[in-house]
């Protein structure tokens, strides 16, 4: 009998006849195994279940545990999706379909909106299709036929993509039920395990997602293998929703974005203004205290800097256009560095004054397209917490590991008890996006790479996520709900000290080129106040709140003494509020509560009488009375403790 030889994960072989599927070896090792399935990797490919095997290979059968198997899943959905809407409304135009993070998309073209009703209907269509069990199965058709088919049923979008992607005479088609489609797969066998998804949203888009092509209507749909997956998901989306730091910064008023000032420009409020300023002072101190100088640059710089950092040919699409000033051009700063290094450069500096580490709260201007703008998250001015490190080779990985470990002090400081780290390397494949040469590079990712390997923190290699002038370790912060936000970063450069000429007298007496290092822990004030509001719910710690008592008078009776209170705890160096309105109590404490301020200080005619004050603490309710002068010396203790309560 003609068969090959199968090799599993596990190293054991198998001999089986030739045209033998993964699903049939499946069988053989457990029908548990075959039952959960989803798609097979042949010698690293990703490979229908139902795909004969004809020559020896190593076979790996993926289940829900594999994440490429999970994606594979969600193709096959975002299938069904468009199944779906082909039997609802057969004239649509079809675009593409891909698997995306949570789920899946498909895009369309119809001359009429999909509405949230249209939705309904084709989710329910897709439950339909599904329980129908129907198979996804392969066909390879010739190119011509392929294209005679698209275009007899007006699929010109479709034509394009097997003009452009089909590089062999049989092009790869999918049929799920009567639906027919372009595609390279794989796919799971059948419909039937679908069953867990829902439509989220419809979002336009330009086909190929460059501007001036048609447009589109992307329906979108989250998706997993098992229904709890689900549930869990949408309980987190609605969480987000419930965080959004856009809607707490109105009710709170925290900031604002003014659009006759332009979209992505922030406003800070006094109250925002506040949090800002104990955000900036715990950096400066803390700056300070580890040797860091704090320097001050210009906001517009001549255009030729640019030129020379290399920030004018591969940054040049963030950056807003040239100024001209006398005849010469003048640029929007996008970052703090070519300022930093013209200060280091402003004298011949001694390897005695190495490392010389310059910060700087410095804000830059960076051209976003107005569709990814995003409250504090994504805007077009912010301010960094930027900081340049000159320092000779062989102080290059302790700076490294300095800046680390900084950045897991601001984790520990605002109350961030996770995080995940990556390491972002260059592309091989792209150079002409990279400056410098491969033998730097080399040497920059190790030196990144053996800090954090002494350091004994786990990270994730990500290849062509290198800034240009050099690799990078960011910090990705979890919060409360799970979510990962980039905002750390730090990064090795190389480069610019080349391209401005630094130098530094060795010991030696000769002069040397210094390494540099960027680094930024906040990321951006703005990016790390819109977390912070989402990961506490607006409800700050004392120590950043912008309210951190308010003073609440039963009656107008005891205004005296709540205005002695108001007064004891503001020399105290408090920020405290007395809420002397004509209200009742349990009005004042529901406004408090809105406000989110973490202590409400009750004052009635026990408290008037025996100079204490009712503690009532925003989440943990009714703490009982308290001598004042007791309540001011907690509150001190909490604030300089700066407390995650």
């Amino acid at each position: 009998m003609d068969t090959v030889q199968i090799t599993l994960p596990d190293g054991a072989m198998r001999e089986v006849p030739r045209g033998t599927t993964a699903a049939q070896i499946a069988h053989q090792i457990s029908p548990r195994l075959a039952k959960e399935a989803l798609v097979a990797r042949a010698d690293g490919e990703l490979v229908d279940l139902s795909r004969p095997l004809e020559h020896d290979a190593k076979i790996s059968i993926l289940t829900a545990k594999d994440p490429d198997a999970v994606q594979v899943f969600r193709h096959s959905a975002a299938h069904l999706l468009a199944a779906a809407v082909m039997e609802l409304y057969p004239n649509v135009k079809l675009g593409i379909g891909p698997p995306i993070d949570n789920g899946f998309f498909y895009e369309f073209v119809r001359e009429e909106p999909f509405t949230s009703e249209d939705l309904e209907k084709i989710e329910a269509k897709m439950h339909e299709l599904a329980s129908k069990d129907i198979p996804n199965e392969r066909k390879m058709i010739p190119k011509p036929e392929a294209l005679e088919l698209y275009r007899k049923s007006n699929q010109e979008f479709k034509c394009e993509l097997v003009e452009e992607k089909a590089t062999e005479p049989i092009v790869s088609f999918y049929t799920t039920g009567k639906f027919l489609d372009f595609c390279r797969g794989p796919h799971i066998p059948s419909t039937g395990r679908i069953k867990a998804f829902k439509l989220m949203n419809v979002a336009g888009a330009y086909w190929k997602g460059q501007e001036g092509n048609p447009q589109m209507q992307r329906i979108y749909g989250a998706c997993f293998v098992e229904q709890k997956d689900l549930d869990e998901y949408l309980h987190k989306l609605e969480e987000a929703k419930r965080r959004d730091h856009r809607k707490l910064g109105q009710e709170l008023d925290l900031f604002s974005i003014q659009e006759e000032a332009g979209s992505g420009l922030i406003f800070w409020h006094p109250k925002g203004g506040i949090i800002r300023r104990e955000m900036e002072d715990w950096l400066r101190d803390e700056l300070t205290r580890r040797g860091y100088d704090l320097v001050f640059t210009p906001h517009i710089m001549l255009l030729e800097l640019w030129k020379t950092s290399g920030h004018a040919n591969f940054y040049r699409e963030n950056m807003f256009g040239p100024i001209e000033v006398e005849k010469a051009d003048y640029q929007l700063k996008p970052m703090n560095c070519p300022g930093h290094i013209l200060i280091y450069k402003s004298q011949l500096r001694s390897y005695r004054q190495l490392p010389v580490r310059l910060a700087e709260l410095g804000t830059v201007y960076r051209y976003e397209r107005s569709g990814v703008l995003h409250g504090l998250l994504r805007v077009r001015g912010f301010t960094q917490d930027d900081a340049h490190i000159f320092c000779m080779p062989e102080q290059i990985e302790k700076e490294i590991q300095d800046c680390v470990e900084f950045a897991w002090e601001v984790l520990r400081v605002f109350g961030f008890q996770s995080y995940e780290v990556e390491l972002s390397g260059g592309d091989p494949s792209r150079p002409q996006d990279y400056a410098g040469s491969p033998e730097d590079w080399q040497r920059a990712e190790a030196a990144l790479t053996n800090t954090l390997k002494r350091m004994n923190v786990p990270y994730k290699y990500i290849p062509g996520e290198a800034a240009f002038y050099g690799p990078k370790i960011d910090v990705k912060l979890v919060d409360a709900i799970g979510r990962p936000w980039q905002l750390t970063t730090v990064q090795f450069d190389f480069n610019l000290p080349g391209r401005f000429k630094l130098e530094y007298v060795g010991e030696d007496g000769s002069r040397h080129q210094p390494l540099m290092v960027h680094r930024a822990l906040f990321g951006s004030i703005e990016r790390f106040f819109g977390v912070l509001i989402e990961h506490y719910v607006g409800a700050f710690p004392a120590w950043l709140a912008p309210v951190q008592a308010t003073v609440l008078p039963v009656s107008g009776k005891f205004i005296d003494y709540a205005q002695q209170v108001t007064q004891k705890l503001k020399a105290a160096g408090f920020r405290a509020h007395l809420d002397d309105r004509n209200e009742k109590l349990q009005a004042k404490i529901r406004d408090a509560q809105l406000e989110k301020i973490p202590y409400m200080l009750i004052i009635g005619g026990k408290e008037a009488e025996a100079s204490t004050v009712a503690v009532r603490h925003r989440s943990k309710g009714d703490l009982g009375p308290r001598p004042l002068d007791q309540f001011v010396a907690d509150l001190r203790a909490e604030i300089d403790s700066r407390q995650i309560v």
